[in-house]
């Protein structure tokens, strides 16, 4: 049993790592959000349809009622993808992960009113620690600073990817995680096809070996084991094990952007290092 825990521990680490390279390639690549969305919706749900094919994994829906379930959670995951990557845009790779990662204080809030589950006051004190890192980044309050603009997009997008996690929550029992992201990235690369027509996609000529690694680490790969955690970690647990992402986003940020981590960044990196490992001894 306690082999299986580190085991299921491990997968849920690496995929977090695995997911923290959109911070440093959702600011590299030099494209509009919502086209550079649409390319990682489109290439990732083929990866995951062929996977799918090799695993022989079911693509069939084992309820009608599941169809309206998928597209609120592709809409979800595109609207938090689109305002992430514009805080990306606005800010920097350290900033922009950063405010994204309030979304385990909003987990914790909403996952009782989801599943009708007492409060953990753990939790709550846990997600507060995060977003005290978060206030240390925080410019000051100027609404036309480019910077304050990207925090409020981050946490803007940590609302609505909380909301499609405690969604997913309740599927990841019936679905096989390739399953959950394919019709999520399926029905947004539906959705977002006009994006194509409304703005500039030249950039995908120089692009497009960033937009794979995109597509495929760090969307068929990495949000696939993570959605598969849920199987085995409550989502708060899960969430708040996932706010390693900023520090290794930062680590990639720096290794490959030149983006170079102040001593606030490096404090509240490791207020988030710390509580994931408070958090990963409490789950088991």
């Amino acid at each position: 049993m306690k082999r299986e825990h580190y085991k299921h521990l491990f997968l849920l680490t690496l995929a977090t790592v695995f997911i923290s390279t959109s911070g440093a390639l959702g600011k590299y690549i030099d494209m509009p959000p919502p086209v550079v969305i649409w390319w990682r919706c489109a290439l990732a749900g083929l990866f995951l349809l062929l996977y799918c094919r090799f695993q022989k994994i079911k693509l069939r829906l084992i309820s009608k009622n599941d169809r309206a379930s998928f597209l609120i959670a592709a809409l979800l995951m595109g609207g938090h993808w689109i305002t992430y990557f514009f805080a990306l845009k606005l800010s920097n790779v350290a900033i922009g992960m950063l405010s994204l990662f309030t979304f385990p204080v909003i987990t914790a809030i909403l996952e009782p009113l989801f599943f009708r589950t007492k409060f953990d006051v753990i939790h709550i004190f846990l997600g507060a620690m995060v977003l005290l890192g978060v206030y240390i980044l925080a410019p000051d309050f100027n609404i036309e600073n480019s910077q304050l603009q990207g925090v409020l997009l981050g946490i803007l997008s940590a609302i609505l990817y909380a909301t499609r996690n405690l969604m997913l929550k309740q599927k990841a029992s019936s679905y096989h995680g390739s399953v959950l992201m394919f019709y999520q990235v399926a029905i947004l690369s539906v959705l977002l096809l006009p994006t194509l027509f409304l703005f500039d996609t030249t950039g995908i000529i120089s692009e497009y070996p960033f937009v794979i690694l995109l597509a495929l680490l760090t969307t068929a790969i990495g949000h696939t084991m993570f959605v598969n955690s849920f199987k085995h970690f409550k989502v708060s647990t899960a969430s708040i094990i996932g706010s390693s992402q900023p520090v290794f986003g930062i680590v990639i940020a720096f290794l490959f952007l030149n983006e170079v981590p102040n001593w606030n960044i490096i404090f509240g990196g490791s207020l988030i290092v710390f509580t994931v490992i408070i958090e990963s001894v409490r789950s088991k």
